[in-house]
């Protein structure tokens, strides 16, 4: 077997297991084994084997097992534990993908022999820097050269936990040393909680996913948050397989009776459903907005220029310039939703620092999921310990991740010192607000802290996924974004049905009508009767394009809260989708009832009038809409066809002639030459099909297929069969 078919095999055996076919798993998993020639993996195999053949022999015989399932449940957790270790083991053996090849020369490139020496060295560093940072002595250039080499120490302890198949004890301990209370470093918590959490990504390993465990319920915040988000996305990956793993659901179980952990895990939810809205938002930015501010840049630049050589006291009046401009190019409303979305949460700067991700820090795997730290050698020029409020400024800035924060300051030290210079000052000059606006916002909502942690590494987490040169060799974790709501991590804290109440109004806020329809349901079947949310469900169905559910949804809300006029107007749309023209009208006449003379209402009814062939009767509400709400092509086209219908010719004319003198479309032309020919002008007629005919590309069947469709209106009009031929060989050169 090649990798590409051991790949195919792998899933195979996952998929065996989850469709409960364990022998054909078992039997699968020991063809891998006797082709990869892994042989330690088939005592283990064959150990599984005998395992479930006792089990089938003692159902077959009737014997008795009130554990049965719990066995049957270890056999299976066991198999595919073991599948796991053996692609990890075939694809490390002989895959190039990035993380394999890292993996194959890593204890090649070590410079500890041990976990111990690696620890004693981190320890070092922190006694060492505390001790020098305490004297009352200069030590500046051994400050920098011990924090140089606890800086080059990261990566091995990360590699440690991102490329280990199994924890060894001295690893553990490792872990455990420094996830400790007692230990000094933050940055070594956080980066190891990553490094777990990308391992358990690539394969499932039980004791892995338990130091996460053990991680959320840490009193660190930062370690807790990173923990939380690491396991909702491992949860997701491994959802299926979960059931098998009765310890790890009974730890869940007991990890969601913490209120406050549920609470998190919510936010971190709905932030990681908010993801979604990433890429379209970056594309936005792309090619919509940074091109409109490319275009008026010059001639804002030359405006404000010009408004300074001006002397004036008008201080109020000093912004005009861009206030215009932003006007009329339409950029304003597309700023302001902007400042919106981003207050809301959303990422508005993956676009931004998209391009920015090229510099020597993130050619370090480790440093894509470092956490902002104002003493990193690479920053140190710019963030200088005296500067305190620039390191607040970057420190408290919530709304730039930790990634984009590194290559904002690597952009700075790029730049002239002048430009540089002026940056600092604007951007120091609002740090003592942002502290202010912090600490306000930190008493108002006390969980904003951990929100704004979860948030801004699941930024960093984005990037990585999307943007790191050998994305193409990992798992994107963001593809399960959009099917959270099915994991049994969402089941555990759905108990009460404002979690499902608030992912579904997310999910339909966003347009993710068909995920919120599944949840909506979920809380129709929990709840008493909601108007509301018969009306939302209904136009979600409407969204995806059941207009037999959402009719029937509708009707249900208007059962609940009669008279609405929202509900009934959207059963007459739903209808007369649905062909039902009469139903439809009934609805809207009902709906004219309660709000008389609206304006969509009036032409709704019309329409359905004529659809029903009432043309006269539709003619008379389309008059009355042209009176009452002024002249407009949408309602002189639909009165052209109905006097068409109606044989009002003088009618038809003369709003035709209204129509080609305003905005003419190929149907116009069609109408034009309908009349024209039934007043015998038949060269107008013959320019007017011509001018359809080479709207629609001069394409003969299309013509042909919209001129079939008027054969009604044609026998209305008095135009013989006998003529259509002689009109349309004349129309055929």
């Amino acid at each position: 077997m090649n990798l590409d078919q051991i790949f195919v095999a792998s899933n195979a055996v996952n998929q065996h297991l989850l469709d409960k076919q364990l022998k054909r798993a078992i039997e699968m998993a020991s063809l891998i084994v006797t082709e990869s020639q892994l042989l330690i993996y088939a005592d283990k195999l064959e150990e599984l084997n005998q395992h479930y053949n006792l089990l089938l022999q003692y159902y077959i015989l009737g014997t008795e097992d009130p554990n049965r399932v719990e066995v049957y449940n270890s056999i299976a957790s066991k198999l595919f534990v073991l599948n796991a270790e053996l692609k990890e083991e075939v694809f490390t053996q002989n895959s190039s993908d990035y993380q394999y090849t890292t993996k194959r020369f890593f204890n090649h490139t070590k410079r500890y022999k041990s976990c111990t020496e690696l620890f004693n060295a981190l320890l070092y560093f922190h006694n060492q820097s505390s001790l020098l940072k305490s004297s009352a002595d200069n030590h500046q250039i051994e400050l920098r050269r011990i924090r140089a080499n606890f800086e080059s120490i990261l990566p091995e302890l990360f590699g440690v936990f991102f490329l280990s198949s199994k924890l060894n004890d001295s690893e553990q301990k490792l872990h455990n040393e420094i996830l400790s209370s007692d230990y000094p470093g933050k940055v070594e918590k956080l980066l190891i909680i990553s490094a777990l959490t990308l391992n358990l990504c690539r394969m499932f390993d039980e004791k892995k996913l338990n130091l996460l465990l053990d991680a959320v319920v840490s009193h660190d915040t930062e370690v807790k948050q990173r923990a939380l988000v690491g396991l909702v996305f491992v949860l997701a990956k491994y959802n299926d397989f979960l059931p098998f793993f009765a310890t790890l659901k009974n730890r869940l179980t007991l990890i969601c009776d913490d209120q406050t952990i549920v609470r998190n895990l919510q936010q971190i939810i709905i932030q990681i459903i908010a993801t979604a809205e990433t890429e379209n938002l970056s594309k936005r930015m792309k090619e919509e907005i940074l091109p409109e501010m490319m275009k008026i840049s010059p001639f804002l630049s030359d405006k404000l220029k010009s408004d300074s050589n001006m002397a004036h006291d008008e201080g109020e009046d000093e912004n005009m310039a861009w206030e215009e401009m932003l006007e009329k190019s339409g950029l304003k409303n597309t700023l302001k939703e902007l400042t919106d979305l981003q207050q809301e949460g959303a990422d508005v700067y993956m676009s931004t620092f998209a391009m920015l991700k090229n510099f020597p820090f993130f050619r370090e795997f480790s440093n894509w999921f470092m956490p902002f730290d104002s003493n990193h050698s690479a920053i140190s020029q710019l963030v200088k310990s005296g500067n305190s409020s620039l390191i607040s400024a970057f420190v408290n800035n919530k709304q730039m991740c930790n990634s984009d924060k590194y290559s904002f300051c690597f952009t700075i030290l790029q730049m002239p010192e002048t430009a540089s210079t002026n940056l600092l000052n604007n951007f120091t000059s609002e740090a003592e607000q942002l502290d202010e606006i912090n600490k306000e916002e930190a008493l108002l909502t006390p969980d904003v802290v951990e929100k704004n942690i979860s948030k801004q590494y699941i930024q960093d987490l984005y990037r990585f996924f999307n943007l790191f040169p050998h994305k193409s060799d990992f798992d994107n974790v963001f593809d399960y974004s959009l099917s959270l709501h099915h994991s049994h991590l969402f089941e555990l804290m759905a108990i009460k049905k404002d979690l499902i109440s608030s992912v579904a109004d997310y999910y339909f806020i966003k347009g993710h009508f068909a995920a919120s329809i599944e949840l909506m349901l979920r809380v129709h079947k929990s709840s008493k009767l909601d108007a509301a949310l018969m009306q939302k469900l209904g136009y979600a169905y409407q969204q995806i394009g059941d207009m037999k559910l959402a009719l029937e949804t509708y009707q249900r809300a208007e059962m609940i809260a009669p008279d609405d006029f929202w509900t009934v107007k959207k059963m007459g749309y739903c209808s007369k989708q649905l062909g039902n023209y009469q139903q439809a009208l009934e609805n809207y006449q009902h709906a004219n009832y309660l709000k008389p003379n609206q304006k969509g209402v009036l032409f709704q009814m019309a329409s359905c009038l004529a659809q029903l062939g009432r043309n006269e009767e539709a003619l008379k509400i389309y008059f009355q809409l042209e009176a009452e709400f002024g002249e407009e092509v949408k309602a002189w086209r639909p009165i052209i066809r109905c006097a068409l219908l109606a044989g009002n010719m003088a009618k038809a004319d003369y709003y035709l002639g209204k129509v080609l003198t305003s905005e003419p479309n190929a149907t116009d032309y069609m109408h034009a030459a309908h009349v024209a020919w039934s007043q015998k002008r038949m060269k107008h007629a013959v320019d007017f099909y011509r001018q359809n005919k080479a709207l629609n590309g001069g394409k003969m069947d299309v013509f042909l297929q919209q001129f079939n469709a008027d054969a009604e209106i044609l026998s209305f009009i008095g135009i013989m069969d006998s003529e259509i031929p002689l009109m349309l060989d004349a129309l055929s050169d």
